[in-house]
């Protein structure tokens, strides 16, 4: 009965690492997400349920909520949507090619207007 509840434990420890899927993601500029400064190159982004670990040189650079959401269109590349703000690009949108997956950041600039 002990190695049935550690075999089912392992077996639910192992599904919650698989939930995290994992992404390449090539930026050309620096850019700003949620703050952080991220230089021009190669990423690898983790995405779990609300949030995206982004990781340069296995190194984790910064993680920020995000809404992943599934489209009903299947992105060809993975395109960037940027904000910009006095010369910083902060990445609001994160279209992942080769899927339907689509990565949306609260930048916290507001684009509408306000009392």
């Amino acid at each position: 009965m002990v190695m049935i509840k550690q075999v089912l434990t392992f077996a639910f420890a192992a599904l919650s690492v698989a939930s995290a899927a994992t992404y390449h993601l090539s930026l050309v500029e620096p850019s700003v997400v949620k703050g952080t400064e991220l230089k021009a190159g190669e990423y690898q982004l983790n995405v779990k349920e609300n949030s995206v670990v982004i990781v340069k040189n296995n190194k984790q650079q910064v993680e920020v909520p995000a809404k992943v959401e599934n489209t009903n269109q299947r992105y060809a590349r993975t395109r960037v949507l940027y904000n910009e703000n006095k010369g910083k690009f902060s990445i609001q949108e994160i279209e992942l090619g080769g899927t339907t997956t689509k990565l949306t950041f609260d930048s916290g600039v507001q684009t509408g207007g306000g009392e």
